[in-house]
């Protein structure tokens, strides 16, 4: 037998529920994610689907955010910013080899060397 709960009935149970879970994201953004939901007539799984990739999201950014933080960076850079044009010993197709990360995955190292101000940090840390 199925008891049907009201909409304050039903808040009180996610809100709840999210606590019990540790689901911060879905706690917050559960209301406007539903009423997205309905007015595109997502099914229950699409629904499902679009709140649990949006807790993914957030905590795959707090996690980046607290690597960052704990990697006591002098200051942030990103590869984007890196200026070629000051260090034309490095070509373009080893700056994007190294953003792919794939000698992350593969376990290889990678030795920068250099004279200072060439750049080494800003490619690091990017």
């Amino acid at each position: 037998m199925s008891v049907s709960l009201t909409e304050q009935a039903a808040l009180l149970a996610i809100d709840g529920a999210c606590r019990e879970l540790r689901l911060p994201t879905i706690r917050a953004q559960h209301a406007e994610l539903a009423d997205a939901a309905a007015r595109d007539r997502l099914s229950h799984r699409a629904f499902l689907a679009e709140v649990l990739g949006a807790e993914v999201e957030e905590r795959d950014g707090r996690r980046r955010e607290r690597r960052i933080a704990e990697a006591r960076f002098p200051r942030m850079k990103r590869l984007a910013d890196f200026d070629l044009a000051a260090a034309p010993t490095i070509l373009p197709a080893t700056l994007a080899s190294l953003a792919t990360l794939a000698w992350v995955t593969a376990g290889e190292p990678v030795v920068l060397l250099g004279d200072p101000g060439t750049g080494k940090t800003h490619v690091l840390i990017g």
